[in-house]
């Protein structure tokens, strides 16, 4: 016997659930890819990904997933045999550095804990150890959805400016984009990244570049530049060119709806959703915590994401009977561990298009799994979610 039938609730860490408002605007026929309409819509997409960045910058759309944007940031400011420095803190970024070395860039790791974020203090000290200026350029995500850690962005460029360096500043944005506050121009990035399937709203398939003032300069004396990825090629007046070839029209007839739904909640609203809601899993987690068969892998409460949240699984327990069950009598998907969590944790995703009664299905249904699992753990989680909720979310 299960209680799955119904609407299942799809908890992982992207692709996250698709608005029907989206997923409505997306079916309709095709249009001419050369003028109207959809040049109109491609140039109000690019603008409004400026306000989403919030920067004075240039903005690039691609046919790609998050890795796309990566090797796009790479390619259009690097040359073969620079050196990048990649600042660890989860699988992430030193996936963004495995694919720099495979294009011939040099890459440094600055080794870090999958359990905290990346300190400020250690990149200063490595940077001003760089006295020939050798790193081109630092790369950083804002939140890890591995780890589930949230890196302080603005922190780390303090620490670059502290030590006086000139490296690029890129940052991938692509699990925190409309989750948490980003501030491109005002905390120094000079290039960022994000994709369409997690904060955006959107299904997977399109992922987004912004450039400021000194990736723009650096892109001038690129030498890895590509047919492809390259901004230049992209700023043409026609039309098609700014994809390098056909639009992916359905896809921008989703995120156009998506962007509209977004600004009509309000920027500042929708972070703020996301903190409340993100507070509920902690102090659920929290409360679970207790049992000791599981806890949170972030340890400072303050270095939690508003995204996801990773649960690891204590004594070599396994965690993945719990999934199973979740989804398999419950009709709640949550995600596995990946990278070195992996068989070692689940990864509970709070982000998008994401209410109080999906997060609070999702945390009552992996508390049923505890129980019926017989799963050592404290009582109250849910209770806990609500409570918070409760005294946060005024009448």
């Amino acid at each position: 016997m299960t209680v799955r039938n119904g609407r299942e609730f799809l908890s992982i860490p992207g692709p996250t659930t698709v608005p029907d408002e989206v997923l409505s605007a997306m079916h309709r026929p095709a249009i001419d890819i050369y003028s109207g309409p959809l040049e109109g819509i491609t140039l109000s997409l690019l603008d409004d990904l400026r306000r989403i960045f919030r920067t004075k910058g240039r903005t690039y759309i691609y046919i790609a997933n998050g890795h796309g944007a990566w090797e796009a940031a790479l390619t259009n400011t690097l040359t073969r045999g620079d050196k990048i420095l990649v600042l660890q803190s989860g699988q992430f970024a030193t996936s963004w550095g495995d694919m720099a070395a495979m294009i011939g860039i040099e890459v440094e790791v600055l080794p870090g804990d999958w359990r905290r974020a990346v300190d400020p203090a250690a990149l200063e000290a490595r940077l001003r150890a760089d006295t020939g200026h050798q790193i081109k350029a630092v790369l950083v995500v804002q939140i890890d959805t591995a780890s589930s850690v949230v890196n302080d962005v603005p922190a780390l460029r303090r620490a670059m400016e502290a030590a006086g360096h000139p490296a690029l500043y890129m940052v991938d944005a692509i699990a925190s984009l409309a989750t948490m506050p980003f501030e491109m121009d005002d905390w120094g990035v000079d290039l960022a990244v994000t994709g369409s399937q997690k904060g955006l709203m959107t299904p997977p398939g399109l992922s987004f570049v912004a450039a400021g003032t000194r990736a723009v300069a650096a892109h001038q004396q690129a030498g890895l530049r590509t047919g492809y990825w390259d901004w230049t090629a992209r700023e043409s007046d026609i039309h098609y060119k700014k994809y390098c070839g056909t639009p992916p029209e359905h896809l921008l007839f989703g995120l156009r709806k998506a962007f509209d739904m977004l600004f009509e909640e309000g920027l500042e609203n929708v972070i703020e959703r996301h903190r409340l809601l993100a507070g509920a899993v902690h102090r659920a987690a929290a409360a679970w915590a207790e049992g000791g068969a599981i806890e949170l892998n972030i340890t400072e409460p303050a270095e939690r994401s508003h995204s996801v949240t990773t649960l690891l699984f204590n004594d070599g327990r396994d965690p993945m009977p719990l999934r199973d069950y979740c989804q398999q009598k419950i009709g709640v998907v949550v995600g596995v561990g990946i990278g070195a969590l992996g068989g070692q944790a689940l990864r509970i995703a709070h982000m998008g298009h994401v209410n109080a009664p999906m997060v609070l299905g999702t945390l009552g249904g992996f508390e049923t799994g505890l129980i019926a699992l017989g799963i050592p753990h404290g009582s109250g989680g849910l209770r806990a979610a609500t409570e918070w909720l409760g005294r946060s979310v005024a009448a």
